[in-house]
């Protein structure tokens, strides 16, 4: 799709995306006669090229390319090999780049900039992209279209030479932090968790490394963080996908491999100057990764970690996550007195995590009653039918004959 929009131009996306359809369709009628080819990503994109050539050829005089490209596209002699150069993958690696910027367009929402981003350079189809959202599937084609008539506008992929470049790079991380996210805790739905969704968010992550404008420390960063977060999806839920806390989780499951290529990222992202909520938030998970037992954690450097994002991200959401590793430092009655100070609390009225937190601590404290009514709120609240799940086991935790022991999700 990227080396299409590049040859056909943003304003073109409609033709380009009908080449890839056209490159399916003719899959499906070639490998139902001959089998599956070898590669079959190579296959498609030699169709889609020559299938790109075809379009060109028939539309000399409509100038439905990128007016940059035109004058090469209408000779035979740089026709072909023009299209072939901009196949090759030196080529595309750097207008997928180009192209990620181009969906981050400042005029879009960043969900608009996210589905962009799982459409034009996922492949995820309209209906895919809905189920990411856990949207309707005509509200996210409205959508689409609303942000493709915007991208058109541009004409031209984004040009990393820009003087907006270190601004449009900050939201394209941005769109990959919030895509991961998504696929890590689930806003909504059933699943706990989405791990393609998380996965196409590393790839994306990987691919600003690939580029020295854009490996900068704060994309390490961003790296490093996937990587450990990604690493604890094994170890998040059971064998029939129900959602664990920390202290129930194995181990023993989370991937080493991941691990360690995390904390290499989180190393490289050391020789940047400025200190990113990226590189706290992988030095929080670096933390966590570093304790073989739950008991083990260094809750008290999380906590410093968490003064420190505090000062970069003052929000009740990062107050509460302090307030939590307070009482795992402290106990659960100091990390009550932390979310009684959390500032504009009232904006965590709505957040079932602040209500589950509450009840986790109180609980603790064995406050039964008071646990119980906190959970329910956080039930009540709570749009993912995992943690609702989740949350249900801990309000029958809350009745009396019930054992107590410390459960705080992870």
């Amino acid at each position: 799709m990227t080396a299409l929009t590049r040859i056909f131009g943003l304003d073109n996306l409609a033709l380009a995306e009908d080449v890839v359809q056209d490159a399916f369709c003719r899959a499906l009628e070639v490998w139902k006669i001959r089998g599956v080819p070898d590669n079959p990503s190579a296959w498609l994109m030699a169709t889609a090229k020559n299938r790109a050539i075809d379009v060109l050829r028939r539309q000399k005089t409509a100038q439905r390319c990128a007016p940059e490209l035109e004058r090469l596209f209408k000779s035979e002699w740089t026709l072909v090999p023009t299209v072939s150069g901009l196949f090759d993958p030196s080529v595309i690696k750097d207008d997928q780049l180009r192209m990620m910027f181009s969906c981050c367009d400042e005029r879009l929402s960043q969900t608009s900039q996210v589905a962009l981003v799982l459409h034009l350079l996922c492949g995820f189809s309209a209906s895919e992209v809905a189920a990411a959202f856990l949207a309707g599937q005509a509200a996210m084609e409205k959508r689409l279209t609303r942000a493709k008539k915007v991208l058109s506008s541009s004409k031209h992929l984004f040009d990393l030479a820009d003087r907006e470049f270190a601004e449009r790079l900050s939201s394209v991380q941005r769109a990959i932090y919030l895509l991961f996210n998504e696929g890590y805790q689930s806003a909504s739905g059933e699943a706990a968790t989405r791990v393609e969704l998380c996965r196409e968010a590393m790839r994306l992550a990987q691919a600003l490394l690939d580029h020295p404008l854009s490996a900068n420390g704060a994309s390490h960063a961003l790296c490093a963080l996937l990587f450990l977060h990604a690493a604890r999806l094994p170890g998040r839920v059971d064998a029939a996908g129900e959602l664990l806390s920390l202290f129930d989780q194995d181990r023993a499951r989370w991937d080493a491999g991941l691990i360690e290529r995390g904390r290499r990222f989180l190393e490289l992202s050391a020789s940047s100057d400025e200190l990113t909520e990226y590189h706290v938030e992988a030095a929080i998970a670096a933390l966590h990764a570093a304790a073989q037992k739950v008991e083990e954690t260094d809750w008290a450097g999380i906590v410093t970690c968490y003064d420190a994002l505090l000062r970069l991200r003052p929000t009740p959401v990062v107050a509460l996550n302090r307030a939590i590793a307070v009482a795992q430092a402290q106990g659960p009655s100091r990390g009550l007195e932390e979310l009684e100070r959390i500032p504009d609390s009232e904006r965590l009225a709505g957040y079932p995590f602040y209500h589950a937190a509450l009840g986790e601590l109180e609980r603790r404290r064995g406050a039964l009653d008071i646990a119980r009514g906190h959970f329910c709120t956080a039930h009540a609240l709570a749009k993912n039918a995992a943690e609702r799940r989740f949350l249900e086991r801990r309000i029958e935790e809350c009745s009396p004959e019930m054992s107590l022991t410390p459960v705080p999700a992870g």
